[in-house]
């Protein structure tokens, strides 16, 4: 044990020395270590990264119009439909009774209205007669009257007998209606993709809640449904393409494009710490490889069915997704690590020299982004305008110039330790280095 001590001991004092060996040595002539390169132009590209789920460009989400019990299904999760394919039944006894009930009151308003009209035609005539007898002064006045309010009592009783027919023919129509939803199909050609009920259960209709029974989805055409930060959204176009990586696919890249933009945000943990606000983006996944029944000949219709639901892509999946907001084939361009954000104070010159003297202008913050330029082995902070970033590299806009030599590392010579007039040593890495580096 005594002697894994002093193994120990020896290790940290020779770091210990070539730490301070390395300072010695920096310090001797005063110089910062530092790595360049020469700003040059190149492509540069500037993505949003979003999260998101895969789903179906198109599903319909199937529910009963009506509460009943679920008699029978005939399909399965993961069956191919095509349009008008019975899909379930349900009890529709009730919805029967209701249709008969309904037929048997129509035949009785019928025969009332019928019955009424017969009375009517009868009081015309009684009328009628006793007004040729009156005109003769064969009957009085009176008489006639009362014809006249008879005949008027049976067009009453005639048009209510009417208005029930067409009353009982609307409920009979209803109940028909009620009944033919017992039976539901396919409303278009797609996969069932989820199925949530089982032949017994209730079906509560829509009328209540929303009582999702199965959802038939196109697969193949699919899209990708990401969240995008409030503060990138603004950067984001229609018809804008996009790189999607599914989870369940590592090392398979999809191309897409952009192809709606939600209006309103969702938040969510709203008034916590975590709160977010994004906005729904939905990618239209090009070249999707879900497979249909084309060119598939002298199979069943089962086996059909099983080739155009063995898609790929399923929906659910988790995706992330690449979004290019904006391209430049030939841009001026640095390393991102090369842009510094310091104050005026900290870019002081380090020497009496007043070509170092720089005037900068910081922004409401105090804040100046400048870049370290080379030049006769001291770095001087040239304050730059940036425009669009990629993952590696920032567009410069102004305030460099092609083959300048800038300062690209260490991270706390850039951040810290350079001012105006540093003398730095370049200790750039060889190209074998770089490579093994990677």
């Amino acid at each position: 044990m005594k002697k894994k001590i002093l193994i120990l001991l020896g290790v940290v004092a020779v770091a210990a020395a070539a730490w301070f060996f390395m300072q010695g040595e920096n310090e001797g002539d005063g110089s910062v270590a530092v790595e360049t390169a020469m700003v040059a132009k190149d492509k540069i590209v500037q993505t949003v990264n979003a999260t998101g789920r895969i789903q179906p460009k198109t599903q319909v989400k199937i529910s009963a119009d009506i509460s009943a019990k679920i008699i029978s299904i005939h399909i399965k999760e993961g069956d191919w439909v095509e349009k008008g394919d019975l899909l379930l039944k349900l009890d529709g006894e009730r919805y029967r009774a209701a249709v008969e009930g309904a037929t048997a009151n129509l035949r009785s308003f019928e025969a009332n209205a019928k019955l009424a009209k017969a009375n009517l035609n009868k009081a015309e005539k009684d009328y009628q007669r006793t007004r040729e007898l009156h005109a003769r002064k064969l009957e009085s006045q009176a008489t006639l009257d009362a014809m006249f309010a008879a005949l008027e009592v049976e067009k009453a009783r005639y048009e209510s007998a009417l208005d029930q027919v067409e009353q009982t023919r609307g409920v009979l129509k209803q109940a028909q209606d009620d009944l033919s939803k017992t039976i539901i199909y396919a409303p278009m050609p797609g996969t069932i993709s989820e199925l949530n009920k089982e032949a017994g259960e209730i079906a509560l209709g829509s009328q209540f809640q929303e009582d999702v029974i199965m959802v038939v989805s196109d697969l193949d055409g699919m899209e990708a449904l990401v969240d995008v930060d409030e503060n990138d959204i603004v950067s984001i176009s229609l018809a804008d393409s996009a790189r999607i990586e599914v989870d369940a696919f590592p090392g398979q890249v999809f191309t897409g494009t952009v192809s709606e933009i939600a209006n309103s945000a969702k938040v969510s943990g709203m008034g916590s710490a975590d709160q977010k606000t994004e906005f729904e983006v939905k990618v239209a996944i090009a070249g999707n490889r879900n497979s249909g029944s084309a060119g598939i000949v002298n199979v069943s219709n089962d086996e059909v069915r099983k080739v155009k639901s063995s898609g790929s892509l399923r929906p659910g999946m988790t995706a992330s997704s690449d979004i290019v907001t904006e391209v430049r084939e030939s841009a001026l361009c640095v390393p991102l690590q090369s842009v510094a954000v310091r104050t005026v104070d900290e870019l002081q010159s380090a020497g009496d020299e007043e070509e170092y003297d720089m005037e900068y202008e910081p922004d409401g913050d105090g804040f100046v982004e400048v870049v370290f330029v080379v030049n006769d082995g001291k770095v001087l902070a040239r304050q730059v305008t940036t425009g669009i970033q990629s993952d590696t590299h920032i567009e410069i806009l102004a305030g460099l110039s092609e083959d300048d030599e800038i300062v690209i590392g260490n991270y706390r010579a850039i951040s810290k330790d350079l001012q105006n007039g540093t003398a730095v040593t370049v200790s750039n890495k060889s190209e074998e280095e770089d490579i093994a580096s990677r």
